[in-house]
C-alpha cells in the first residue's frame, strides 16, 4: 500500500532467531556462558581477527578497548568530531583527553591529510579513533601507515560498518583493537550488545577481565572493572543474525544501487565509495545541495517516508565538549546538510522506488 509508512530501520528477527532463545533458555545459561563463547569465536572469525570479546553494548566496547590498551589520564586520543557521542565519551571514561580531527567532505570519515597536518606539526597522539561512518570504511590504509610512522594506537570505531572491507580486509581486523555495535538498527543485532575484536592477545585478556568485575578466576579480581557482559540470550541472536548478514548487507547494497539510480538526476549528492572499499550502507547518506535539507525531510515524513539526520550537531558543538576550541568547518557544514533515507534489507522494491519517486516528485514542487 502507497500510505504504509517507510521506516528509517527495521530489525530483521525470525523464527530462526527464536529457536536459538528458547533453547538458550533450556540450558539454564542465560547470562555469560558458552553461547557468549561462540558468538566472540565466530565474530572473531568474520572479521579475520584472533580475538573478540562480547560486551553489553557498542559503547562498553569502546570503553573497555581503551582501557585494555591503556589509555588513560595524561593520554590524548584524537577522533572525529562528526560521529555518535559515543565515540569521544568513551575516552572522557578513561580520563584521556579527546580532540577532533575534521573529516574528508566525500567520505565523511577523519580527513587523513588533516591528522598527518597535526602530527608533523608535532601534536601528542596516543592514540586514534576512526569511526567507519555509515557503513564506509575511513582511510585504513593511510592511517594504519601514520599510525606506524607516528607511533600511535588505531582503534576502529566500527559500529556501522559489520561485513565493510578496505583492499578486500575487513573492518575489526585493522589496528590494535575494533569495536562494533548490535544495537537494534545497526546491520545486524543482538537486542543491545557490542564486540571487541583484535589480533593482541594482551588486548583481549584485559579486555575480557575488564568487563567481567576485573575477574582472574573465581573471586579473585586484580583490577578494578566493571559488568559490560553480554548475555547468553543476546549472543543466541547475535550467532543467527552473523549466518545472515551476508544477506543482509547484500540487500542493503541492492537497495543502495537502486536509490543513487532513481536520485540521478536530482539536486542532491549520492554516497561516494571510493575504488579501495566495500560500503555496506548502515545508512545511505545524501548531502542536500541543491534543496533545503529539512524542507526535504518534511515534505518526506509528510509523505509517509522516515529519514534521519546523523547527525545534526557535531560531537564538539556538544554540550561536554563546547568549551573546546575545534576546528571542523567540514564536519559542521555535513551536520548542516546531510539527509538519510531508508536502506535497510526489510524493504520491498516498490519502498525503494517509491522514495526515489517522491524525492522527485518534491524537485518538481520546489523548482
Amino acid at each position: 500500500m502507497t500510505d504504509e509508512k517507510i521506516a528509517i530501520a527495521a530489525p530483521q528477527l525470525g523464527t530462526e532467531e527464536l529457536d536459538r532463545i528458547a533453547a538458550v533458555l533450556e540450558s539454564g545459561i542465560i547470562a555469560d556462558g558458552p553461547e557468549v563463547r561462540g558468538f566472540e569465536r565466530a565474530f572473531a572469525d568474520y572479521c579475520d581477527a584472533d580475538y573478540g570479546v562480547a560486551t553489553s553494548n557498542g559503547t562498553t566496547a569502546l570503553h573497555a578497548a581503551l582501557h585494555a590498551l591503556g589509555i588513560g589520564p595524561g593520554d590524548r586520543v584524537l577522533t572525529t568530531p562528526f560521529t555518535f557521542i559515543a565515540t569521544a565519551n568513551a575516552v572522557a571514561f578513561t580520563g584521556a583527553e579527546v580532540d577532533f580531527v575534521d573529516i574528508d567532505p566525500r567520505t565523511y570519515n577523519i580527513d587523513p591529510d588533516a591528522l598527518e597536518a597535526r602530527l608533523r606539526a608535532g601534536e601528542q597522539v596516543d592514540a586514534v579513533i576512526a569511526v567507519h561512518l555509515y557503513g564506509l570504511p575511513a582511510d585504513m590504509t593511510r592511517l594504519t601507515e601514520l599510525a606506524s610512522t607516528y607511533d600511535f594506537l588505531l582503534i576502529e570505531d566500527a559500529a556501522q560498518a559489520h561485513g565493510a572491507e578496505v583492499d578486500g580486509q575487513r573492518v575489526g581486523s585493522f589496528g590494535d583493537a575494533a569495536c562494533f555495535s548490535f544495537y537494534p538498527t545497526k546491520n545486524m543485532t543482538t537486542s543491545e550488545g557490542g564486540m571487541i575484536t583484535t589480533t593482541r592477545d594482551d588486548v583481549a585478556e584485559r579486555a575480557a577481565r575488564f568487563i567481567d568485575h576485573g575477574r582472574v578466576s573465581g573471586y579473585e579480581h586484580s583490577e578494578v572493572g566493571h559488568n559490560f557482559r553480554m548475555t547468553s540470550i543476546s549472543a543466541a541472536i547475535g550467532r543467527v543474525q552473523l549466518d545472515r548478514l551476508p544477506e543482509f548487507t547484500r540487500a542493503r547494497q541492492t537497495n543502495a544501487a537502486r536509490l543513487t539510480e532513481y536520485l540521478e538526476d536530482a539536486p542532491v549528492t549520492t554516497p561516494y565509495v571510493p575504488a579501495d572499499r566495500t560500503h555496506v550502507f548502515h545508512q545511505y547518506t545524501v548531502q542536500c545541495d541543491g534543496v533545503e535539507r529539512d524542507a526535504l525531510k518534511s515534505y518526506l515524513d509528510a509523505k509517509g517516508i522516515a529519514t534521519g539526520v546523523y547527525y545534526p550537531k557535531p560531537v564538539h558543538k556538544q554540550q561536554p565538549y563546547a568549551h573546546m576550541l575545534v576546528t571542523a568547518p567540514v564536519a559542521e557544514a555535513a551536520a548542516a546538510h546531510v539527509l538519510s533515507l531508508p536502506v535497510h534489507p526489510g524493504l520491498r522494491e516498490d519502498d525503494v522506488a517509491r522514495v526515489g519517486q517522491t524525492i522527485a516528485q518534491y524537485v518538481e514542487v520546489v523548482t
